[in-house]
């Protein structure tokens, strides 16, 4: 990409004001779609408050119980991750945490249903919060059964009023619970992380020790991603060693210690057992994006064909005085990536406008959504190979003009 063609392709472009609104319209409405659900995936998928070291962490989220007469798919229970993730070798730290309760808050005369959690104490030091007040209960309060919670600050400010709120208590399903800090909100999309107010696990029932299934999601910390292999090398080796006093005969156990996005395949392809999940959701996400840009980028064929004979005179002289088809194809690509460029352009800005605008509804609660580096990359990428996509087989067909065609306004 030379500067004579970058200028040409600015007076091209310049010169064909409808043509290059109507194509900087259709690039611009696909880019701000794909970058809006990159932002969305980008938030869910990478590591930032409070998950932050998400990049080393790997989670228990499903459990299936199969034998000839009956199949259980499920969370696991608390005995389950008693027997599989406490301990692995190689972990830094490990936690159990239950999956998203609603609880009821009486304040007065109000009734507020809010979000809990019940997590282990070393949930605290595998994520990372960012507490305004006070500080995490702890190993002593969780072993004693302590009422103890931690709240965010909107939660505070929705009960308690503005103001300090630790050593304060909220009465919560009908019992009180003291504050032992409090923290920044969490956007749902931190899936581990995310809930409105969280409370020690607390005495565990002798039932609960044994259950294989229950409410419960485990969470382990590896020292660095290079670890996982081993880890899940053990892990798995303790699924296929699982046995209850209950099992029925051909009893099998399948779960997966899994990245933040296989924890997400696994449930959604409902089996356990596939080690493959990741890549096939990946492999989804790309064909959908890949459908999603097919349509625009047909039509933007159409429209640099049409341009196509537009220019035939033009292109006709340049042949005629020898110019190699390479040049030619160079140009028009060159054009075309310009064009989906500026159109990329826009579609950050309107991106931000409409991150902005989702980050101030409550269709996702407690929304973070930005573009940041990684978001900004990702667009380039996919404008960069929309303008090449869209730009190469109306290239090769201008390139294979005939000059005297072509000078007489011919037909490719």
């Amino acid at each position: 990409m030379n500067i004579a063609n970058l200028k040409l392709a600015f007076r091209v472009l310049a010169r064909r004001k409808v043509f290059t609104a109507i194509s900087l319209v259709g690039i611009t409405l696909t880019l701000v779609v794909l970058m809006v659900a990159t932002a969305i995936l980008d938030n869910i998928f990478a590591a930032g408050k409070p998950e932050s070291n998400l990049d080393r962490m790997l989670f228990v989220t499903v459990v299936g119980r199969y034998s000839k007469d009956m199949s259980q798919t499920s969370q696991p229970g608390y005995g389950f991750l008693q027997k599989t993730i406490r301990d692995l070798p190689g972990a830094e730290r490990y936690a159990y945490f239950t999956q998203l309760q609603t609880a009821v808050i009486y304040s007065g005369a109000q009734r507020i249903e809010t979000q809990m959690k019940r997590v282990m104490p070393s949930y605290w030091q595998i994520l990372d919060f960012h507490f305004i007040e006070g500080a995490p209960f702890t190993a002593a309060d969780d072993a004693a059964d302590r009422p103890v919670a931690v709240i965010t600050d909107a939660l505070r400010d929705k009960v308690l009023g503005p103001g300090p709120a630790v050593g304060r208590t909220i009465n919560l399903g009908g019992q009180k619970y003291r504050i032992a800090g409090v923290v920044s909100r969490v956007p749902i999309t931190r899936m581990s992380a995310y809930a409105e107010v969280w409370v020690p696990i607390g005495a565990v029932t002798a039932e609960l020790q044994r259950a294989t299934i229950g409410e419960y999601n485990g969470l382990v910390l590896a020292h660095s991603r290079d670890d996982f292999p081993a880890l899940k090398r053990e892990f798995n080796t303790r699924v296929a060693n699982y046995t209850t006093a209950d099992d029925r005969p051909g009893m099998e156990t399948r779960s997966g210690l899994d990245t933040a996005f296989e924890a997400l395949a696994r449930p959604m392809l409902n089996n356990p057992a596939n080690t493959d999940a990741g890549l096939v959701l990946r492999t989804i996400f790309v064909t959908l994006a890949l459908i999603f840009m097919t349509l625009p980028a047909l039509n933007l064929v159409t429209l640099n064909l049409s341009r196509i004979l537009e220019r035939a005179p033009e292109i006709g002289v340049r042949k005629a005085f020898g110019a190699p088809k390479r040049t030619l194809i160079a140009q028009f690509v060159t054009e075309n990536v310009i064009l989906t460029l500026l159109g990329g352009a826009l579609g950050f800005i309107f991106t931000i406008i409409a991150l902005a605008a989702l980050n101030h509804t409550s269709f996702i609660p407690e929304a973070q959504f930005n573009v940041n580096a990684r978001v900004f990359g990702y667009g380039m990428l996919i404008a960069i190979f929309f303008g090449v996509f869209s730009g190469f087989y109306p290239a090769w067909k201008m390139a294979r003009l005939n000059p005297v065609n072509a000078l007489r306004g011919g037909a490719l």
